[in-house]
């Protein structure tokens, strides 16, 4: 299909992107805490034009999801090994507590800042906020589980020393 006035042939392959993005894709680590930066669409809003608040909660997925593939848990791996290991296996949100202090409306542009206060054997509980420049709009901490057959196992070792690591650069205690 042509557009009047151009000359673009069908075989042209649109080159991939060189060099590094100016936003991560899945964010990226800054003092031991990941930071996920989103765009509100239309699509995250409700009828007032502004979020509608189960979408925070997959964006704080997301920014949970990326922290574990940018410190070496990328899923997909992650299953791949696990399954072998411990047949079953997945990462549950055990319990979640979430302030809803301001909201964000279509097209502001907002950070995921995901933090790990408190890793265990079996569970962590990591602190996320969604941020608006400095303003905070949510804040939440989320305790999440490894299990497998159903029941609790200890977080794969790489994993937990990456994520006590983050919690040490923060300050925290191992």
């Amino acid at each position: 299909m042509t557009v009047e006035g151009s000359e673009r042939n069908n075989d042209e392959r649109i080159p991939p992107m060189t060099g590094e993005r100016s936003i991560p894709l899945d964010g990226e680590i800054r003092d031991g805490r990941h930071v996920l930066t989103v765009r509100v669409y239309y699509e995250d809003t409700d009828f007032t034009g502004i979020v509608y608040h189960a979408n925070y909660l997959r964006y704080m997925e997301r920014g949970r999801t990326n922290y574990l593939r940018l410190i070496g848990a990328d899923h997909r791996a992650l299953f791949e090994a696990a399954a072998k290991e411990a047949p079953g296996f997945a990462f549950v949100v055990r319990s979640m507590t979430i302030d809803f202090l301001k909201p964000a409306r279509m097209d502001d542009v907002l950070d995921i800042v995901t933090e790990p206060e408190e890793v265990k054997g079996a569970s962590a509980t990591v602190r996320q906020r969604v941020m608006r420049g400095e303003e905070l709009l949510v804040e939440a901490r989320a305790r999440v589980a490894f299990i497998s057959g159903g029941r609790a196992r200890p977080i794969p070792k790489p994993l937990r020393i990456a994520m006590k690591a983050d919690q040490e650069a923060l300050g925290g205690e191992g």
